[in-house]
């Protein structure tokens, strides 16, 4: 009779993470950046349907890189459960860290069960306050671990360049034109340090506005008001933007 594999539990643990890790970066980057109003998304996405950011409730959003499938069934999970603490207590009750402890417990659940895959996921949620100090960011990788969060944060793809650039070009105050254009400036950075261009239409972009009168802070930037942001030279084109608003978009 042959004696049973062994392979340690450091091992296996590695193991699952390396698969993870793998599975994350063969997805496009995303960015999440604060701005002067609020906190921006903004990722490469051909497709129109399938969305990387979502609204979660009136001031939470929610981010994801790696596989679709896997990430909207914690999407849908968040919605309920903010859904359900809202209703049962208050919709202050409702937060951002609240929601990312739910999401570390699941994520960390299954990536120590031996009984499935890890998912092959990397979240962001964050939560725009009534000031830029109020502002939360929370990153959680694959095996459930929580990273808070300041100023920017890159998942998915090449992220730890684009996190390097960030870091050294993010600053505090910046408009949503000048948020949105350094974003974009670090997802065209190529791992070999050349710059390609990404056209609008091959963007998604949204925002959590703090200066909307409406509860809901989420908004999708599409169309002309994205064109005119991106070729934005001062505050004045971003207001006449924000005046042609439409109606809200999910």
């Amino acid at each position: 009779m042959s004696t049973p594999f062994y392979v340690s539990p450091q091992q296996a643990m590695a193991d699952r993470a390396e698969y993870a890790r793998k599975g994350i970066a063969r997805g496009r980057s995303l960015v999440v950046l604060q701005y002067a109003d609020g906190i921006v998304f903004v990722g490469e996405n051909p497709s129109r349907a399938l969305h990387k950011f979502s609204e979660i409730y009136d001031r939470i959003g929610f981010a994801a890189a790696g596989k679709y499938n896997e990430y909207e069934n914690l999407r849908i999970g968040g919605v309920r459960y903010a859904d359900l603490r809202g209703y049962t207590y208050d919709r202050d009750d409702v937060t951002a860290r609240g929601l990312a402890n739910v999401y570390a417990q699941t994520l960390g659940t299954i990536f120590s069960s031996a009984a499935e895959k890890p998912y092959e996921v990397e979240l962001v949620v964050a939560e725009v306050g009534e000031t830029p100090e109020g502002d939360q960011i929370y990153r959680l990788p694959h095996d459930g671990s929580i990273v808070d969060e300041h100023g920017s944060v890159a998942v998915g793809g090449n992220s730890e360049q684009i996190s390097t650039y960030l870091d050294q070009q993010h600053r505090e105050g910046m408009s949503l034109a000048e948020g949105l254009k350094l974003a974009v400036q670090a997802l065209s950075r190529d791992t070999n340090g050349t710059q390609r261009e990404i056209p609008a239409e091959r963007l998604e972009v949204a925002v959590l506005d703090r200066t909307r009168p409406q509860a809901r802070k989420f908004k999708r930037i599409v169309g002309r008001q994205l064109s005119r942001l991106l070729e934005a030279d001062g505050a004045a084109t971003e207001a006449e933007s924000s005046a042609e608003e439409g109606p809200d978009e999910e």
